[in-house]
């Protein structure tokens, strides 16, 4: 398994050499990263940060059922790419990356699930975390399509089923958690049609309520869509106001609602007046939205990056500290637990002494006769024997029992994250029977692995000096920026002329 995911990050590396080189370093860093991780227990055999990331630009459109999701993608596209409707037209997320080929390919869900390259890799662990037994049912919750459209050079688009779903639905809020952790950008579509949004009061407490807090909230935009419904009450404002109120509920009291519909599917409207105003409000949003797509390729290569520092401080600040102090509870309590032993065998030790007449209250024995039991009598030799043996098994067994009750009080006093069990994983291989009590460093937490992490610090902050010189140089020299569309950087000069 390790080397297959070898190749494919190789494959990646060739990928990112073309398209963005400074990436390439960045793969280099998340692999220095995987080992480290593996040798503190803080990845699984077949875990790998770099496998955690989503490294094409990906743009995800989430809401709920017939709001309008898959007329948006087509007309983003300009290709009839989803199917439309009223009802449920597809119930698994849906990858779309460009196709050179004419037609459309449509893969199952473990071509997703086995490439790092795209979202989902590895997808089938999580869901069987959830849900156990789904992990096996990988193409039932996902699929991949290829499309010829050139809007998608350079982009990943995730379509996702309607979040209202009751069908499998904590394995597809578990995806859906996912890939708002991976995107640059998340497109949230409410339906216009229904200005009364309390009866999707969940949809909202998991899509407006839970990201409040995020420190990426920025890249959330929230979508009203078919607002040409009230057209004929004249009435959008009344419907975004309504909107407003409910997301308020949720805590998000400055949400801005992008008000559009999509020209080939809207109702016509008769008033020429009303028409342009419709219009100018659709065609101003929509150009800010599309504005956003085409910035994912800039944002990817931060949040990349950021990603990478967040990472490593991580490890530096909470994880490596939080299983060093589980070292030294577990150090703690065992020192306890021998000298409750060694005190009971020093106790039984003596009182035997005393039975057997080596030891007097009266008086002590003299030196002559203490050597003499110790040479011909074997009683005191065997029992000082005897001892050691006892102290050491019940050291390895105050050891094991330590552990094993340390690490259920850690179980319950965790908070639920994503990587509990790792870190769990991580301190049970700290606080072993077989682990040193002399040792209080974390496994694989050396200095030389300190001297490889400071290292890629250094490497983060530097790249993410070279993601700025192609905006900003403080010199006053010319700077390029971002052809956002191909991922490439152009001088400034051309884009004047």
């Amino acid at each position: 398994m390790e080397k297959e995911g070898g190749q494919k990050l190789r494959t990646l590396k060739e990928h990112l050499r073309q398209e963005n080189p400074l990436l390439v370093n960045a793969v280099e860093d998340f692999l220095r990263l995987d080992k480290i991780g593996h040798r503190m227990g803080l990845l699984k055999p077949g875990q790998s940060y770099a496998g955690q990331i989503a490294w094409w630009p990906l743009v995800s459109v989430l809401g709920t059922f017939s709001a309008g999701k898959s007329t948006f993608i087509n007309h983003f596209l300009h290709y009839p790419l989803q199917a439309t409707g009223t009802q449920a037209v597809d119930d698994k997320f849906t990858v779309i990356c460009y196709g050179a080929g004419r037609d459309v390919k449509v893969l199952p869900g473990i071509a997703l699930n086995s490439d790092p390259r795209f979202p989902f890799y590895k997808m089938s662990h999580e869901l069987e975390k959830v849900s156990p037994g789904e992990g096996s049912r990988i193409n039932a919750y996902l699929q991949l399509k290829t499309c010829p459209s050139d809007a998608l050079r350079g982009h990943i688009l995730i379509d996702s089923p309607g979040f209202d779903a009751d069908a499998q639905r904590s394995a597809t809020l578990k995806i859906t958690d996912y890939i708002m952790d991976l995107s640059d950008l998340v497109l949230i579509f409410f339906d216009a049609r229904h200005p009364e949004p309390g009866a999707m009061r969940d949809t909202l407490k998991h899509l407006v309520a839970n990201t409040i807090g995020r420190g990426d909230s920025t890249k959330f935009l929230y979508i009203l869509n078919q607002i040409d419904t009230s057209a004929r009450e004249n009435n959008p404002e009344d419907v975004v106001a309504a909107w407003h109120r409910a997301m308020a509920q949720e805590g998000l009291t400055a949400a801005k609602f992008y008000c559009i519909y999509i020209p080939e599917a809207a109702i016509p409207i008769e008033d020429e007046n009303l028409r342009l105003r419709f219009e100018g409000k659709r065609d101003r949003d929509m150009a800010e939205i599309q504005n956003r797509i085409r910035q994912v390729s800039l944002e990817r290569a931060y949040r990349i990056v950021g990603t990478l520092q967040s990472t490593v401080r991580e490890i530096q600040n909470e994880k490596a500290p939080f299983i060093q102090e589980a070292i030294g509870r577990w150090r703690r309590k065992v020192l306890w637990s021998d000298g409750f032993f060694l005190a009971f065998l020093v106790a039984l030790f003596v009182a035997f002494g005393y039975r057997a007449g080596y030891l007097s209250w009266d008086q002590p024995i003299p030196a002559a006769s203490i050597k003499n039991v110790l040479s011909s009598e074997w009683g005191l030799t065997l029992m000082g024997l005897s001892t050691v043996i006892v102290l050491l098994v019940m050291h390895f067994f105050s050891k094991r029992w330590t552990a094993r009750r340390l690490l259920s009080q850690l179980r319950k006093s965790m908070p639920e994250t994503p990587e509990k069990e790792n870190i769990l994983d991580a301190c049970e291989k700290n606080i072993g029977p077989l682990r040193s009590i002399f040792n209080s460093k974390p496994l694989g937490w050396g200095s030389r692995a300190q001297r490889q992490v400071a290292k890629i610090v250094v490497d983060a902050d530097r790249y993410v000096q070279k993601l700025n010189d192609g905006f900003a140089d403080p010199s006053g020299n010319p700077v390029s920026l971002p052809d956002t569309q191909e991922g490439h950087f152009v001088p400034v000069e051309e884009l004047k002329n």
